[in-house]
């Protein structure tokens, strides 16, 4: 199995985590990955069960990296491929095929969606999709945006990041974090994202005046670093909440635990931004945080609403919205046995359905084109103005898209095959 990636660890990141773990729970001797150069990369992949042969980080544009891909598929007797990153990546499909690569799996993120909706960039998600015999997704919300797009005959099935939730508990290391920063019994609210506008980090600040009021001594925990940081210190002193805002700045993926086991509750109050070109995908942070035992606040656009099972494992809100953020966090801060349950819910929602290892075992499955149990049923889709329903199993629901691209539908399926006619 051929995993080509544009990105890949030791470079941090949610898509290099997703490519990492997925590619690390398949068959070690029989995967071989391709992945862009970077500092460290030497050391990090001795330390690898699989090899991974580094290259320019142009794999789309250079010649030579053709070339040296489709010398790869046939010295390793690769017969699949796996693009963790669907676009632009997945246009390099034919390219593989030529070299004895019989099945393509490209998985989507949140920047497939955005770029579906640009007049260009619909035109590529679709390409990308035509090339794969399957393309994945991480949410209902990006799921009907994809099928949107997607041609006649595309077969998309879910599959989303995960957490590794022996490395992100609870108690490994929060107390000594606490003392550190002289919090002691202090509450403590985290948010670990890149510092941009989507995240909400603002909303939180604007709203942390709120949270004081009734925690006096509660603490905001920016864990990350990014182009808004110095915008987000600046709105720190003019809300007047500095000295109760601490910026950790990037921390490393060692301390990350420790850091999370530090909190009472995790809130990333993520928005769309930009007309629909700028949003959550999913939210690899927040799976960290419920595997952590931490309830979680999210916001409710994108697809972030998918890592929360609201009023169990944590809270929805309008990411856009100060006020309605800040008395999410508030209420659990008040609260601390309903926080408690939310995030026992949490850890357990995070074992039994977002570890790694099952992850790649559905991966696995989507590679080798065989039945998979945990891909139920295949739902017709029409493309017609005219409705179109009819039977399918339980769990999988039949939709319709008409000319407009509207889809409508009540369950999410696990796996769907658009194909003409219904």
């Amino acid at each position: 199995m051929l995993v080509v990636a544009d990105k890949f660890p030791p470079v941090l990141g949610g898509i290099q985590t997703f490519a990492y773990h997925l590619a690390a729970g398949l068959p070690a001797d029989r995967v071989v990955v391709v992945a862009p150069a970077a500092p460290s990369a030497a050391a990090f992949d001795r330390t690898l069960p699989f090899p991974v042969i580094r290259m320019d980080e142009r794999i789309l544009t250079s010649p030579g990296s053709r070339r040296l891909l489709r010398s790869v598929v046939r010295s390793e007797h690769c017969e699949a491929a796996w693009f963790p990153t669907a676009a632009p990546l997945g246009l390099l499909a034919p390219t593989l095929r030529t070299a004895g690569i019989s099945r393509v799996v490209s998985s989507s993120h949140g920047h497939e969606v955005a770029w579906s909706r640009l007049p260009g960039g619909w035109s590529l998600v679709r390409a990308v999709a035509a090339r794969a015999d399957v393309l994945t997704y991480l949410t209902a919300f990006t799921r009907r945006r994809l099928l949107a797009v997607a041609p006649p005959g595309t077969t998309l099935a879910r599959l989303t990041g995960g957490v590794d939730t022996g490395r992100f508990r609870p108690r490994v290391g929060g107390e000594e974090i606490r003392r550190q920063h002289g919090w002691s019994d202090r509450p403590v609210v985290i948010c670990v994202a890149r510092l941009v506008a989507r995240k909400g980090q603002d909303m939180l600040i604007r709203g942390w005046p709120v949270v004081l009021r009734r925690h006096p001594a509660a603490r905001l925990l920016l864990v990350g670093q990014g182009p808004a940081a110095d915008r987000l210190r600046r709105l720190a002193t003019q809300v007047g909440v500095a000295d109760a805002v601490h910026f950790a700045g990037a921390v490393t993926e060692q301390d990350l635990p420790a850091y999370l086991d530090a909190a009472d509750v995790f809130a990333m109050p993520s928005r769309t931004r930009l007309l629909g070109l700028d949003l959550e995908g999913l939210g690899l942070s927040a799976l960290e945080a419920a595997a952590s035992g931490l309830p979680v606040v999210t916001g409710a656009q994108g697809g972030a609403p998918d890592v929360v099972l609201p009023g169990r494992t944590g809270v929805v809100v309008d990411g856009r919205d100060r006020h309605a953020v800040a008395t999410a966090v508030a209420d659990l801060l008040d609260d601390p046995e309903r926080s408690a349950r939310m995030g026992l819910a949490g850890r357990d929602w995070m074992c039994r359905n977002w570890n790694w290892g099952e992850l790649s075992r559905r991966l696995a499955g989507l590679l080798a084109g065989g039945p998979d149990s945990d891909l139920e049923g295949v739902a017709g889709h029409s493309f017609g103005s005219s409705a179109a329903h009819r039977e399918v199993p339980d769990g999988v629901v039949s939709s319709n898209i008409g000319p407009s691209g509207m889809i409508s539908d009540d369950i999410v399926p696990d796996r769907i095959d658009v194909s003409q006619g219904g």
